[in-house]
């Protein structure tokens, strides 16, 4: 249980860092051209409200299966960085107001998410299996920030 309570304790402190520098009203960001098949603002909430319910739950159950150990700390290591890489996109994106510093962590946060999946998966693969649609989502958010980077040139830092 402690694993459990250790995961999403960690989650709820990326979301919250995260969310601090999100500003969707900005007149920055409403002033960046985006492609026509970017969500609504309503369904980022949607989405990412049970993604990160997911990668706690997936976190806890391979930390809980995890011996202590070396094994257990690159587990623990590979989660973090995650979690930093997650958070700092949002820095990085809205902090800066720049789509090619997104873009860069984003990517980032791509390599990070294969690894954790692959570590998680020698420990548990039904946990692994977990972590797919915020390995899948991210990958979705890549292409979008590209698109969002390559349609305002100019607003690249």
């Amino acid at each position: 249980m402690r694993s459990y309570c250790g995961a999403a304790a960690a989650v709820a402190v990326t979301a919250a860092l995260g969310a601090r520098a999100v500003d969707a009203d900005s007149a920055w960001y409403q002033s960046l051209r985006k492609p026509s098949w970017q969500p609504p603002p309503w369904a980022f909430g949607a989405v990412w409200t049970p993604l990160y319910a997911t990668i706690a739950f997936a976190a806890g159950r391979a930390l809980n299966a995890s011996p202590d150990g070396p094994s257990r700390s690159r587990l623990t290591t590979s989660l973090a960085v995650n979690l930093t890489l997650n958070t700092g996109w949002n820095w990085l994106f809205f902090g800066l107001r720049s789509p090619k510093a997104g873009l860069c962590g984003t990517v980032l946060l791509n390599l990070s998410n294969a690894e954790l999946v692959r570590r998680t998966s020698r420990i548990d693969p039904s946990a692994a299996r977990a972590l797919a649609p915020y390995a899948g989502w991210c990958l979705f958010a890549t292409a979008l920030n590209a698109s969002i980077a390559r349609l305002n040139p100019a607003r690249r830092k």
